[in-house]
């Protein structure tokens, strides 16, 4: 593994776990987030998954592991810090002070705008992926190919689904409007959560807005996944 660039390092590490580098980031001076050493990190790789394909690693890991609270965050930690350490990094979560800036880190690594639904769409994957952590590394000399880019770039190529969306059926799929332009009324979408509709509804097959999504229908999560996602939400 000592052979491969950096970037190659850490896919294949992550690989067998169902993760997947979701960008790099080589950030300037001034926003580089420091390693616990107060080293000045150099490069950030973005942790995450396209659809679903991490499930089942996670579900076997937390059938060995019952009762841990925030059971995901902590495969997650579980996964991701072995990888760092053994490539010389050090991870971070979005779950853990210092609060780092993981959506605008996405959105310049990705090229990535949010939705209607203030999701971060993917033009593939569309609503249906997810950033588990990060790993800093001091030293971004070992990286190698496309994919990296400074923190100030913008990736112009990446087109927003959304602009060219027809009718933008997300916004008019919730029962109880929850999503507007004016942005997400938390307490509506929680309170139908909590009722019959709600229960035999979104709780069953997940938010009915995100589900009318048309991008990214292929790497729809599965039903169980889904039912765990709604369940630490509401």
């Amino acid at each position: 593994m000592d052979s491969l660039p950096l970037n190659a390092a850490v896919a294949a590490a992550l690989e067998p776990f169902g993760l997947q580098p979701r960008g790099w980031l080589v950030p300037d001076g001034s926003s580089a987030p420091r390693l616990k050493n107060g080293t000045v990190s150099e490069a950030i790789c973005l942790v995450g998954h396209g659809g679903g394909g991490f499930w089942p690693v996670f579900r076997t890991w937390h059938e060995m592991h019952p009762g841990i609270t925030d059971p995901l965050d902590a495969w997650s930690k579980a996964i991701i810090e072995p990888v760092a350490a053994l490539l010389g990094g050090e991870a971070v979560f979005p779950s853990d002070r210092p609060w780092h800036p993981f959506q605008q880190w996405a959105m310049a690594a990705e090229g990535l705008q949010p939705s209607p639904l203030g999701l971060l769409i993917h033009p593939e994957y569309g609503l249906w992926h997810g950033y588990r952590g990060a790993i800093l590394f001091d030293d971004a000399g070992g990286l190698a190919g496309e994919g990296v880019t400074a923190k100030s770039a913008i990736k112009a190529a990446v087109i927003h689904p959304c602009d060219t969306c027809t009718g933008r059926p997300c916004l008019s799929a919730c029962p109880v409007e929850a999503f507007s332009p004016a942005g997400f009324a938390v307490s509506s979408c929680r309170d139908h959560l909590k009722s019959d509709m709600g229960q035999q509804g979104c709780m069953k097959s997940g938010c009915l807005a995100r589900d009318a999504c048309p991008v990214g229908r292929t790497y729809r999560y599965g039903v169980e996944q889904i039912r765990f996602h709604m369940a630490a939400y509401s």
